[in-house]
C-alpha cells in the first residue's frame, strides 16, 4: 500500500512539473518549410508549431485513418476524390521577374531658355511585383544635352508621410502620381500589365495620347530659308559643274626680294562656284615645312570700288559692294601671268581637262607650255691629278674622291686564302755592264696582296752591299697607265721571262720548287705555256734528285740518314747554334745548273763562310752520306739538318 502511493505521489509530480515547463516555453521559432530533394528546391509541410508543439492540423485523425483503411475502389460510380491541398508558394517565388511597365510622361520647366519654355520628358515606370518595388528610366536620346537613363533607381516608393509606399492597386492609366515631389502622368501600359490587372478585378483606365515636346517637333521642321532670286541660276551651274576643276601649273617668281626663289604652284579653279585655291608643290627635301594650301578656296577679287582705298581690308571681308569685277575662267591662259592677292603667278602649262574645256568653250587651241626650268649649269669633270709616286697608286687616289681619304677596300678573302704563301725566283739584273749582269736576286711574289719584293744575297768581296734591293709593292707592266694601271701576277712570272720593275729589268733564271707545286695544284688558274715551261725548268733536276735517292736507298738507306739528321739538329741546339736563313738561298745561287749537286770545294767553302761545324764527326758522316761521287755533293739534305 505504501508502495502505490509513492507511485501515485511520484505521478502528480510528473504532472506538476510537465504543466510547469508548458507555462515556460523557451524556444518560439517556426519550423524549416523549404528543403531540397535530389536537388532541387520544393516545399513541406509544417509538424512542428511553436514551441516544439505537435500540429495535427496537417495530419489524419484516427477515424479518416480506419475510413481510408476499409475503403474500397469503385470501377464506375464512387465517391468522389478530393483535391489534395495546394502547396505554400513565396511571393518572391510566384512573381520572379514579373514587372508591370506604364508609359508616363512629367513636364519640367526651362526658365532661361527663349525658344521654349517647358520641356516633355517621357518616362517608363517599372513596377517589381515580386518586393513591391520600383524605378522610373527615360530612354535615352542622342545628342540631347539632358542626362537622362536612371531618373529614380529601383526602391519601394513611399506614398505619403504616414509611411505607406506604393502598390499596384494604387497605379492606374490617365492619373497622375507624385514621386519625390515630382508628378508623372501615367498614359498607358504594356499588354502583360494590363492583363495582370483586369485578372485582379482593377478596372482601367482609356489609354491617353502620349504628348510630344514643342521644341523637338520644331526642329524637325524644315528651317524656311529667304533667297533673293537672281538672274543666274547658281543651282543650275552647281549641277552641272559639279566635280569639274581646271588645273595650271604655275611658278612663283620672288627672286627680287631677299632670300627669294622660283616656287612652283598649283592654281585650281572650281566650274561649279567659280572658286580659286592656289596650293604649292612639294619636292623631296625641299626643306619646307608641309603646309600645301597658300590660298584656300574662295572668290578671289580682281578690281575694287574707288573707295577700297581706305577701306581696311586687314580687319573686313570684302564684300560684293567692295568689288567691281571677280577672277573668271577668262582671266587664266598659258603663258601669260595672273596677279592673286598681290602675287604674282606665271602660268606655263595646264592638264588635259582643262585644254578639252577652253577648246569646247572659247576654241582656243594654243596651249604650247613655257619652259620655266633653270638650266643646270654644266657638270665640271673631275681631273686626277698625275700620280707623283709617292705611296700605292689607290692610296694617293683616295686624296682626290674625299676631303678625308679612306683607305682602299681589301680584299680580305684573298688574304685569308693566300696568307704566308710566297713564289720565290732567282732573277738576274740585265745591264751593258758585264759587272752589274753577274749580280743575282730573290724576286718573292706575295700571293695575299699580290705585292712584289726583290732581296739580294750579299756576296762576299764583290764590293756590292747586299740586302733589300725593293721593299713589298705593286709593280706595274709595261704600258700601265695611272687611270688604268695592270700589274704582274703569277701567270707572268716564268723562267727566262723579262720583268721591268721601275725602270730595272730582270731576267728570271730560277724558281723555287713550292712555285711548281702551287701551279700544279692551281692549274685552272694559270696558261698552259707559263706552267709546261716550269716543269721543263724542274725535269733535270727532278731525275738527278730521283738518282740521288735511289742511290742513297741502295746505300746506306733513308731511314739512316734521318736519324742522322736528328741527331745533328739536337747537338746544333745543345750548342745554341743559330740557324741562318740565307744559307738555302747561297746555296741555290752556287747552283748554276739547278741540279742539286755542288762541289766539294764550293761547298766547304760556303760551310766556312756560315761557320758550320765541319769537323764535328757527326756532321762529316752527314757529310758522307750527302756526297754524290767523288766530287759532288747533295745540299739539299745537309741543308734540312741546320735550318731546325
Amino acid at each position: 500500500m505504501l508502495k502505490a502511493e509513492l507511485i501515485s505521489n511520484l505521478g502528480h509530480g510528473r504532472s506538476f512539473l510537465s504543466m510547469y515547463c508548458n507555462g515556460l516555453k523557451s524556444t518560439f521559432h517556426r519550423s524549416q518549410t523549404l528543403g531540397y530533394r535530389n536537388g532541387f528546391a520544393c516545399s513541406r509541410l509544417p509538424t512542428m508549431g511553436i514551441g516544439r508543439e505537435r500540429l495535427y492540423v496537417n495530419q489524419l485523425s484516427q477515424a479518416e485513418l480506419d475510413e481510408l483503411s476499409n475503403k474500397r475502389p469503385t470501377l464506375t460510380y464512387g465517391q468522389a476524390k478530393q483535391a489534395p491541398p495546394s502547396d505554400f508558394i513565396p511571393a518572391h517565388v510566384a512573381f520572379d521577374k514579373k514587372v508591370l511597365k506604364f508609359d508616363a510622361y512629367f513636364q519640367e520647366d526651362v526658365p532661361i531658355s527663349t525658344e521654349e519654355h517647358f520641356r516633355i520628358r517621357q518616362v517608363g515606370i517599372y513596377y517589381y511585383l515580386e518586393d513591391d518595388s520600383m524605378s522610373v528610366m527615360e530612354p535615352i536620346v542622342e545628342n540631347s544635352g539632358i542626362p537622362q537613363g536612371k531618373l529614380i533607381k529601383r526602391q519601394r516608393i513611399p506614398k505619403n508621410d504616414r509611411g505607406d509606399h506604393y502598390h499596384w492597386k494604387d497605379l492606374n492609366r490617365g492619373m497622375n502620381i507624385t514621386i519625390y515631389g515630382k508628378t508623372f502622368r501615367i498614359i498607358d501600359c504594356d499588354p502583360f500589365t494590363q492583363v495582370f490587372l483586369e485578372s485582379q478585378g482593377i478596372e482601367l483606365n482609356p489609354p491617353e495620347k502620349m504628348i510630344f515636346d514643342p521644341y523637338t517637333e520644331l526642329r524637325k521642321m524644315p528651317m524656311r530659308m529667304y533667297v533673293t532670286p537672281s538672274n543666274f541660276d547658281q543651282l543650275k551651274q552647281f549641277l552641272t559643274f559639279d566635280k569639274q576643276v581646271l588645273r595650271f601649273y604655275a611658278v612663283w617668281d620672288d627672286t627680287e626680294n631677299m632670300f627669294g626663289e622660283n616656287r612652283p604652284f598649283l592654281i585650281h579653279y572650281y566650274l561649279a562656284d567659280d572658286t580659286v585655291e592656289v596650293r604649292e608643290l612639294h619636292e623631296r627635301n625641299d626643306g619646307r615645312d608641309p603646309f600645301p594650301v597658300l590660298i584656300r578656296r574662295q572668290r578671289l577679287p580682281k578690281s575694287f570700288v574707288d573707295k577700297m582705298k581706305t577701306f581696311p581690308r586687314c580687319v573686313l571681308e570684302i564684300s560684293n559692294q567692295e568689288v567691281l569685277e571677280w577672277y573668271t575662267v577668262k582671266d587664266f591662259a598659258v603663258g601669260k601671268p595672273v596677279t592673286l592677292l598681290g602675287r604674282s603667278f606665271f602660268i606655263y602649262d595646264c592638264d588635259e581637262f582643262t585644254r578639252q574645256f577652253y577648246y569646247e568653250k572659247f576654241g582656243i587651241t594654243d596651249f604650247q607650255p613655257v619652259d620655266v626650268k633653270k638650266k643646270s649649269p654644266e657638270e665640271v669633270p673631275q681631273i686626277i691629278p698625275p700620280y707623283n709616286g709617292y705611296g700605292f697608286l689607290e692610296d694617293s687616289l683616295q686624296n682626290c674622291f674625299s676631303l678625308l681619304p679612306q683607305p682602299p677596300r681589301k680584299n680580305f678573302i684573298k688574304m685569308l686564302e693566300n696568307d704566308h704563301k710566297v713564289l720565290r725566283y732567282q732573277v738576274a739584273l740585265e745591264s751593258p755592264n758585264p759587272e752589274e749582269r753577274k749580280r743575282r736576286f730573290i724576286l718573292s711574289y706575295f700571293l695575299s696582296t699580290d705585292m712584289i719584293s726583290i732581296y739580294e744575297p750579299p756576296v762576299r768581296n764583290s764590293g756590292i752591299i747586299g740586302g733589300k734591293y725593293l721593299g713589298k709593292t705593286k709593280v706595274p707592266k709595261p704600258g700601265s697607265t695611272t687611270d688604268n694601271p695592270v700589274y704582274y701576277e703569277p701567270a707572268d712570272l716564268t723562267v727566262g721571262a723579262m720583268v721591268e720593275v721601275f725602270g730595272h729589268r730582270f731576267i728570271i733564271t730560277d724558281a723555287d720548287e713550292y712555285v711548281l707545286n702551287y701551279m700544279e695544284s692551281n692549274v685552272e688558274s694559270f696558261p698552259a705555256a707559263t706552267l709546261q715551261s716550269l716543269r721543263d725548268h724542274f725535269a733535270p733536276r727532278r731525275t738527278a734528285a730521283q738518282a740521288a735517292e735511289s742511290q742513297l736507298a741502295a746505300g746506306t738507306g733513308r731511314q739512316e740518314l734521318e736519324e742522322l739528321v736528328k741527331q745533328v739538329q739536337e747537338q746544333l741546339k745543345r750548342h745554341n747554334y743559330l740557324s741562318n736563313s740565307s744559307m738555302r738561298e747561297a746555296f741555290l745561287h752556287h747552283d748554276q745548273d739547278g741540279s742539286g749537286f755542288l762541289d766539294k770545294a764550293e761547298f766547304f767553302a760556303l760551310c766556312n763562310r756560315f761557320n758550320l761545324p765541319v769537323s764535328d764527326a757527326l756532321v762529316n758522316k752527314l757529310i758522307s752520306l750527302c756526297s754524290h761521287g767523288e766530287n759532288k755533293i747533295n745540299y739539299h739534305d745537309f741543308i734540312r739538318a741546320f735550318s731546325c
